[in-house]
């Protein structure tokens, strides 16, 4: 009877409109007031304790890098790069757009972010060549939901402190199904391409591959920083985040320039000479080369007892230099001009952007674009955390009800197996994230099927996949899915509209769904063969 109250009054209070956060907080002290042997004075200890969450405190990091590579220049130079791999297949340009969003969302770790980011380029440029409106919005809305699928995902975190298991685990697992969820959806683009005859994008070579890796490089590098950090036993998922926001910071403003008081200032002028620019490229590559590899190296040797970083380092300045010489000695044969010619020539070129970049330091991090997505990214934190610190609350009280408990005995005894215990879970998230937004269904839920989960033997990690995979079709499936709505914002379809575009690639995520729910090696091999199993108290 408990439980009826409790989740009648929150359906209730979203009837008449309430919004969701308020709804969640307001029913569990309605609850504890009126129908509960609790004290009120456990809210305030479970509000406190959300705030003390010490890894939710990676949200509000990974929502500023989010906002700071959600610059158009980043997801242009993304795009491509992925043209340039994919785009000379039929239907080429939607596979991009595809590719591009994976790529997007080992960057942000959020749907939304995803689909603004790549969707205001990459919807223009199908509609120049070609492809209907409504198939370029279906192939954004549902591929901008893999940016919570693919590591790092603001909603693995959350499920990681809804349940307690290892956010490192719950990132690697995310890796399989996100590649496969890609794949499934460029293949069904291909075969969709080759019946109604879409067009592809003309071959230029490798060597435009490489271009466009060179110029996605840096922004792609933060995947490596969070995943390796992780993983090489550098850092916490959480202190991952802060890493990702200072290192998303310095590539927005300083080096791709996307924003800021350097924006439109190009590393190299017209008016430098061609041996300067040789002498220049070369040192950036041998810089360049020289800081992927002491922070790679870092990563795979921090715990070494007979590799100093003295050793990292100068095995890294002589390869660095090697490839530094190497470029200019093939650039600079090329146009007649000695070695150290083209050394001297570039210096001045360093000391120009050194002296900008200084000049421009406080400027950027505190002008007016830092500023406003700064309090961008703090509106979506708050509005994020309102909603799960809320709906912790309400976990909070279904827990000290033990209706979680209660659930778990019923369910096993009237028979449920692990089987259908998962088509159960299923049906009651595709439903839920109809109407909820995903972190805060998330709270709501792990609490309650977690402990049955682990009567039945299935793997928590497993589980976490199933469930975040569930969500990601939430996001796309009316009344409330969000990527509809940031879809139809972007495009200036109407909503109807941009349902019926999206729903025929639904089809394929349901697929995909179907794969996650019962091939668990799909989530588990890849954690596990690193970290080992998850162990639950």
């Amino acid at each position: 009877m408990e439980s009826l109250i409790l989740f009648g009054l929150v359906l209730g209070l979203l009837f008449i409109g309430v919004p969701v956060g308020i709804s969640l907080g307001l029913s569990s002290i309605l609850f504890v007031t009126f129908f509960s042997h609790d004290s009120l004075s456990s809210i305030a200890l479970s509000l406190f304790g959300a705030g003390q969450h010490y890894t939710l405190l990676a949200i509000p990091f990974f929502i500023l890098a989010s906002s700071f590579m959600s610059t158009g220049g980043v997801a242009k130079r993304l795009i491509n790069f992925a043209i340039a791999a994919v785009g000379h297949f039929r239907g080429g340009l939607a596979m991009a757009s595809v590719l591009a969003c994976m790529m997007f969302a080992a960057l942000s770790g959020s749907s939304p972010a995803t689909v603004v980011a790549i969707g205001t380029i990459a919807i223009a440029g199908m509609r120049q060549v070609g492809y209907s409106k409504e198939f370029a919005s279906g192939v954004i809305a549902n591929a901008g939901t893999l940016g919570i699928l693919i590591p790092p995902s603001i909603v693995m975190v959350v499920y990681a402190a809804a349940t307690d298991v290892s956010v490192g685990r719950m990132f690697l697992a995310g890796v399989f199904p996100g590649l496969l969820a890609g794949g499934m959806l460029m293949l069904a683009i291909y075969v969709v391409a080759r019946i109604k005859g879409l067009p592809a994008e003309p071959w230029k070579g490798f060597g435009n591959i490489v271009r466009g890796g060179k110029e996605a490089g840096w922004g792609l590098f933060l995947v490596v920083i969070i995943m390796g950090g992780i993983y090489g036993g550098v850092f916490t998922p959480t202190e991952a985040a802060v890493v990702a926001a200072v290192y998303s910071i310095f590539i927005a403003l300083f080096v791709y320039r996307d924003m800021g008081p350097l924006k439109n200032t190009p590393w190299v002028e017209e008016s430098d000479s061609a041996i300067a620019r040789v002498g220049f490229n070369g040192s950036v590559y041998g810089v360049s080369f020289f800081l992927v590899w002491e922070i790679l190296s870092f990563f795979a040797l921090a715990d070494s007892e007979t590799i100093t970083s003295g050793d990292r380092a100068i095995w890294g300045l002589i390869m660095g230099v090697g490839l530094a010489i190497f470029y200019i000695y093939k650039r600079g044969h090329a146009i007649n001009a000695p070695l150290f010619k083209c050394l001297l020539a570039g210096l001045p070129i360093w000391a120009r952007n050194l002296g900008q970049m200084t000049r421009a330091f406080f400027p950027a991090l505190f002008g007016g674009e830092s500023r406003k997505v700064m309090l961008d990214g703090t509106k979506t934190t708050i509005m994020l955390m309102f909603i799960i610190a809320n709906a912790l609350l309400f976990a909070h009280t279904l827990s000290s009800e033990r209706i979680p408990q209660m659930i778990t005995e019923w369910m096993l005894g009237v028979g449920f197996n692990w089987f259908t215990f998962l088509i159960a879970v299923n049906v009651l998230l595709l439903i839920g994230g109809q109407f909820m937004e995903p972190s805060g269904l998330l709270v709501i839920v792990a609490p309650v099927v977690f402990p049955i989960a682990m009567q039945l033997g299935i793997d928590p990690i497993h589980l976490g996949i199933i469930m975040v995979v569930n969500m990601e079709i939430g996001m796309i499936t009316p009344p409330i899915g969000l990527n509809l709505f940031v879809t139809s914002g972007i495009t200036g379809m109407s909503l109807a509209q941009v349902v019926r575009a999206a729903m025929p690639f639904v089809a394929v995520l349901m697929v995909f769904l179907i794969i996650v729910t019962y091939v668990p090696a799909l989530s588990t091999y890849l954690p596990y063969s690193i970290m080992g199993p998850e162990l639950i108290n």
